[in-house]
This record gives C-alpha cells, structure tokens and sequence, in this order.
C-alpha cells in the first residue's frame, strides 16, 4: 500500500530531474491510445500528453481498465457501486475538459487486474490492433510504479503493443511519493520529457479538479480523506510529463 501519511519526495526534486531528459517530440504520434488502471490515472500521468494531442487534431483513445470501486474500503460514505457511477461519470466529464471521446471502460475488478493479466492482454490487444502501426503511440503506467493493479496493467499493455507494433510510453503515478530521482529502480536513462503549453497546463489541472471524489474528504471518517491529498496532486501539476520509453 502506497503510505499517504508520508509526504514522499517534494515535486520540486522531480521537476528538475524531469528537466534533465532529452525531449519527448509529439510530432512523430499519429494516433494515441491512453491505456489506465483506474478512472483519474489518464489524466495525472497524460493528461497534457492527450490533451496537446488533441490540440494537434491526434485521435486519441482512452481505456481506463477498472471502474475504481475500490479507491474507499471502509469508506463512511461510498458503497462500491456508487463509487463507480461517481468515477465514470467523471472520467466522462475529465475527457470532455482534455478534448477526447468518452473512455472505453473494461469493468476488470479494481484491486485485482493481476489475477486477470492475461485476459486484459487480449481486450488490449483488440483495442491496438484496429489502430495498429509504429506511429501509433500507447502510454500506459509504469510497470513497477509501485501499486499493483498499475503493475499489471502495464505489463499487459507492454505485451499488447509488443504484439501490435504500437509505440510503448509508461508513465509513472506512485513512483513519485515512494521513490526519490536517485533510486537505481527509477530507469532515468529510457525517461523522456514532454514539454506543456501553459495553456495546456490549465486544460489538465481543469480535467483533475472533476475527480473531486478523489481530490475532496467525502467525510471526517479516516477512511473517506482524499486519495490525491495536496501534496500529491502537486507532482502533476507542473509544466512537463514524464514517459519511459
């Protein structure tokens, strides 16, 4: 479990390390397809990346694999099935802000994507192979970011465009509270960063503030306070992306 009761390591330490990466060019995608665990992982990982492209006129497809049922367990105020209904709906609305098509959901179980690895190998497969192709991009979490329905889907992501040709971009969430930019797990030499328009900034930060049930304490209960608490949030708020390619 990811500890939010540590503050992690300052945004400002990745912020320079991100300005050490050779650039991430946007002008060789011609498709991109947004591959996330939960409903708010496309927006804090890519969310300039989707939303620059499709300021570029690039179609782009969002999957997001689980619903986030999961994100309260013992929460005083959300029952799994609500919690669903709450995340899609605003994962429909954070589409809207960035410029892209409602996402494709999968319904795999929140928690447990790596008991059915396989199985999203294949629906992922489906999904790059009707936009097959090198100029194809498919950013997906990192796969050791340290949460492991994250882990899962990037692994599943990797054999799909293994088998697709599509261009791999991993883009890490958890790695930025657990990990420090010296960490020799951190592979800094694959990290490229991608450069965000002020404009698209804004555009980004708009697509986060709809996920307020995950940005706002749906309660005073220990069990309702915010999966992305201030200090987190501040690490996607900057003016680049990170992707390992």
């Amino acid at each position: 479990m990811i500890d939010l009761d540590d503050e992690g390591t300052p945004a400002h330490l990745w912020t320079a390390w991100g300005a050490e990466h050779r650039a991430l060019e946007i002008e060789s995608c011609q498709r991109l397809v947004v591959v996330a665990p939960h409903p708010d992982d496309e927006i804090l990982g890519a969310g300039g990346l989707i939303a620059l492209a499709r300021s570029n006129d690039i179609p782009v497809t969002v999957v997001i694999v689980t619903d986030g049922e999961g994100a309260y367990p013992g929460s005083a105020s959300y029952t799994p099935r609500a919690l669903a209904s709450l995340r899609i709906e605003e994962s429909r609305r954070a589409a809207r802000v960035v410029g892209a098509q409602a996402p494709t959901r999968l319904g795999f179980p929140d928690g447990a994507v790596g008991s059915r690895e396989d199985e999203l190998t294949s629906a992922l497969r489906g999904v790059l192979f009707r936009e097959t192709g090198p100029d194809v991009w498919c950013a997906t979490t990192w796969r050791n970011d340290g949460h492991p329905d994250h882990e899962a889907v990037g692994r599943a992501t990797a054999a799909a465009c293994t088998s697709s040709g599509a261009t791999l971009l991993e883009f890490p969430v958890w790695m930025f509270q657990w990990a420090h930019p010296d960490d020799s797990v951190v592979p800094s030499d694959r990290a490229r960063t991608l450069a965000l328009p002020a404009k698209i900034v804004r555009t980004k930060l708009a697509a986060i503030d709809e996920y307020s049930s995950q940005t706002i304490a749906a309660s005073t209960h220990p069990a309702d306070r915010p999966i992305l608490p201030p200090h987190v949030l501040e690490r996607f708020a900057g003016r680049s992306e990170t992707f390992f390619v």
